[in-house]
């Protein structure tokens, strides 16, 4: 038995260490905090019992010595357990008290350090603690000390003769106190000053202020905790350095209709750009049963594969059967876009034939260009999709049996949050990559809404365009070409022109 004390990093996710996130694959217990970035989460293994014992003002969901008393419980029942803590645990985290616990009740643990908050925050925000031509030294201070402690152990005349860059973290119900104490010891009220709430994470906000105001504006701008207080000259840099917060899509929110299985991708590079994206799947992929067609590949002249998704579940039937991309033998295999035909090379599968244009007119365009017997086709693909596809190869003289392998059930997981942020018109684009999205969307979300609120529609290709249209809604944003990527390009050029 061991337990880790793992540190999480200040919230974004690229942050996390290589050690760290190979023990929360293994452990058999995840216990984490309120600032762990949920995403970290999904790469704990199947099975894994995962608990929340976060700790925000005024709201524990467990007191600290019943964390201890938890950390004790789970290792002696499980191998391996992770008490995953946001930043460093040993820096605020309070993971030398839960070492401590650990060590008295003979339980074997170690520390990995992680990312503290203290040192990003004020990173992505543009200021460098230390600068060889101002300040050579900093301290990590406490903002919010233990409620039973009869004085503060804080020494402001020290801190404001240091000449170095103060840190404060948990201190924003202190702030005033904070300033105040630090001018009438002596720092000069206009030194320069910020605060960085949530940073590292697309909720990241700053402001620079000089030390006399900072507290006045905190309170207009409504900062609150989790924020960090950085006082000292290089805070001046900040306007200079400041390139988190000059990414594309900062501050925008744009909401992602793809079903979980799909929206990773999409959502990752959106928040690389800045971008903070609500995921509001509106379809669920489910695999059905495959009939005998898939017994008898090698019989047909052409597979071909519509979407991604068609050619992973097609894959994973086969791989039920014990086979492989040779069950395919010489038929020759087709896909329509780009993401279709890497998912295939994924698989081994070089694609005999991809159209054009990403849609299934452009295929059967492309195969009255071959100039061959027409003999059979296997389309693969989902239960309520088009019928352009295989009625066009039919006129074309193939005969064409469709192989239904999965289908789409509405999901409304993500639909209160998108319909808040509409109300409060927080929200930039909604992104829709398919027609079957823009419909189930619909069912969910109230048209007028999303006229009143103003937000624009983005459409990946002209049938998903068609379908906005066809309900009475615009579409502002469609890439002329009929990708993710293209649409997360046509995204960032209409919400951040002067990238174009």
């Amino acid at each position: 038995m061991k337990v880790y004390l793992l540190g999480a990093g200040p919230g974004d996710p690229g942050l996390v260490t290589v050690k760290t996130r190979h023990i929360v694959e293994i452990a058999d217990v995840v216990i984490y905090d309120a600032l762990v970035n949920p995403d970290l989460l999904s790469f704990c293994k199947p099975g894994a019992e995962v608990i929340y014992v976060g700790k925000i003002a005024g709201n524990h969901a467990l007191p600290q010595p019943d964390i201890n008393a938890l950390l004790i419980q789970k290792a002696r029942q499980y191998p391996v357990v992770a008490r995953l803590k946001g930043g460093d645990p040993y820096i605020f985290g309070r993971g030398g008290e839960e070492a401590q616990a650990l060590l008295e009740a003979g339980i074997p643990f170690e520390e990995v350090p992680g990312i503290s908050a203290t040192i990003a925050a004020p990173a992505y925000a543009g200021i460098p603690l230390t600068h060889r031509d101002m300040v050579s030294q900093v301290t990590l201070i406490t903002g919010h000390e233990r409620a039973e402690k009869a004085t503060s152990s804080l020494n402001f005349e020290a801190l404001a003769s240091g000449r170095g860059t103060l840190v404060f973290v948990m201190g924003m119900h202190n702030l005033p106190t904070i300033t105040q104490q630090l001018m009438q010891a002596g720092l000069a009220p206009d030194t320069p000053a910020a605060l960085i709430y949530r940073g590292t994470t697309v909720y990241q906000r700053s402001l620079v202020a000089d030390l006399a105001t900072l507290a006045d504006k905190a309170k207009e701008a409504k900062f609150t905790n989790p924020s960090v207080i950085v006082i000292g000259h290089v805070v001046s840099l900040a306007p200079q350095l400041n390139w988190f917060e000059q990414k594309p899509l900062f501050g925008h929110t744009i909401v992602v209709t793809r079903a979980r299985e799909q929206a990773s991708g999409i959502k990752a590079q959106l928040e690389e750009l800045g971008a903070r994206v609500l995921e509001c799947p509106t379809i669920r992929i489910k695999a059905l049963t495959q009939p005998a067609y898939m017994d008898h590949l090698r019989s047909y002249q052409w597979t071909v594969f519509t979407s991604a998704n068609g050619v992973r579940i097609f894959f994973e039937a086969l791989k039920a059967r014990h086979l492989d991309a040779r069950a395919l033998g010489t038929t020759k295999v087709a896909a329509i876009g780009s993401a279709t035909a890497k998912t295939l090379e994924s698989f081994g599968i070089l694609p005999d034939l991809v159209p054009p244009r990403f849609v299934a007119e452009s295929l059967v365009e492309a195969f009255a260009q071959l100039s061959e017997e027409r003999g059979s086709v296997l389309l693969p693909r989902a239960s309520n999709a088009r019928d352009v596809l295989p009625k066009g190869l039919q006129a074309l003289g193939y005969k064409v049996d469709v192989l239904p392998i999965y289908e789409t059930e509405p999901d409304a997981s993500g639909c209160d949050a998108v319909i808040r942020g509409l109300q409060e018109k927080t929200i930039s684009a909604i992104s829709f990559a398919s027609s079957q999205t823009v419909t189930n969307f619909l069912a969910l979300v109230p048209k007028d809404l999303l006229l009143s609120s103003q937000v624009k529609l983005a459409a990946i290709g002209p049938i998903t365009a068609k379908t906005l249209r066809d309900a009475g809604l615009p579409c502002h944003i469609q890439p002329e070409t009929y990708t993710i990527q293209a649409l997360i390009d046509a995204l960032t050029a209409s919400l951040h022109p002067q990238t174009e």
